[in-house]
């Protein structure tokens, strides 16, 4: 299939963060392309280069490749100094065969790492994912591969939960047990998991699908119940809560390109992110921020107001979510987040 070269000011601005590195000031996550494929699915592409002009100030430069990674790639996930090597080893993966032969092959290897980058590796993936999905050009394939090498270089292993249950997701994440020391960043509170007790049996209570076609309805589940629970929670982590949405929600993004073999572990994997970070970061006790809605163009144009990429990235979501279930609740996200600066 030919890939075109560029296709409007979505492909400009990846071109540009591109030549960047995923990440800047030591370990924050360059949402970059994450957040232009946001604005350029909801139609607001004229915004694209205004906001990249601005975020690209605060980038570093992209990380060299230093030692060629091969067979020996196990050894290398989960190291953030290896970034380099990641993106040119898939840059490598994609020019040598299709993008969704790559992504079938890399997924199943990623995933038991789905924690990765807190957890913005999954993220970018479901963003590189959709944008490429909808026209294939050379920048989209790109972008991919940098969103899969930086899952690799940021790759964290977390405990997969396998539920079995009949749960309601909003009745587990009011309740699910939390971290004992809720303190530090993300990757320090979720190494406390295998300590948590009851952690995983309560996030197994979950009802879950049983066949792969019950699957991407079984994942909006979640997604659904976590973007309502955003404004009664927020307060105990406004900026990481946020990925308790968006990270289930990049994987349903994904799953149209994927084998529907890889769907189950996929939610299962889904799920255990939100599971998790909720119980890293949910407070003791519920304080609802904000209650005002106003309509989804609303919403949106108040995100590009505020400008900051979580912002932006969980009003993309929470406007996913309100396509399905019309919830005025979906749309007290964005207030609440810009409320609290996330």
């Amino acid at each position: 299939m030919a890939t075109p070269a560029t296709t409007g000011s979505y492909d400009e601005a990846l071109e540009r963060f591109h030549r960047t590195g995923p990440e800047f000031d030591g370990y924050l996550s360059n949402h970059g392309p994450m957040v232009i494929e946001a604005l350029s699915r909801r139609g607001r592409s004229a915004v694209v280069h205004r906001w990249t002009d601005r975020y690209l100030q605060r980038l570093d430069e992209p990380p060299l490749a230093t030692w060629a990674i091969g067979d020996d790639w196990r050894g290398a996930l989960g190291d953030p100094t290896r970034a380099g090597d990641w993106i040119a080893f898939f840059t490598r993966e994609v020019a040598q065969a299709p993008w969704l032969d790559v992504l079938g092959v890399w997924w199943p290897r990623l995933l038991p790492g789905i924690a990765a980058g807190a957890p913005h590796g999954v993220i970018r993936v479901g963003h590189a994912v959709r944008g490429v999905r909808e026209v294939e050009t050379a920048p989209r394939v790109v972008e991919l591969a940098h969103a899969l090498a930086y899952w690799a270089a940021r790759w964290q292993a977390l405990p997969i939960v396998h539920p079995t249950g009949s749960a309601r997701a909003s009745a587990l994440l009011a309740a699910v047990p939390r971290v004992a020391v809720q303190t530090g960043g993300i990757r320090k509170r979720l190494t406390q998991l295998g300590d948590t007790t009851g952690w995983d049996t309560h996030a197994a209570r979950l009802a879950a699908p049983t066949s792969a076609v019950e699957v991407p309805a079984a994942l909006d589940a979640p997604v659904d119940a976590t973007v309502e629970a955003y404004p009664i929670w927020a307060h105990g982590g406004p900026t990481t809560l946020v990925h308790a949405a968006t990270a289930p929600n990049a994987v349903a993004a994904v799953l149209p390109s994927l084998p529907p073999t890889l769907w189950l572990g996929s939610f299962d994997a889904a799920w255990s992110a939100t599971a998790a970070v909720f119980a890293a970061y949910r407070p003791a006790a519920p304080r609802p921020v904000h209650t005002d809605t106003g309509t989804p163009e609303d919403v949106l144009d108040r995100a590009l107001a505020h400008g900051g990429e979580h912002v932006i990235k969980l009003t993309d979501t929470a406007l996913d979510s309100h396509g399905r279930t019309r919830s005025p609740a979906a749309l007290t996200a964005t207030p609440t987040a810009i409320d609290l600066d996330a």
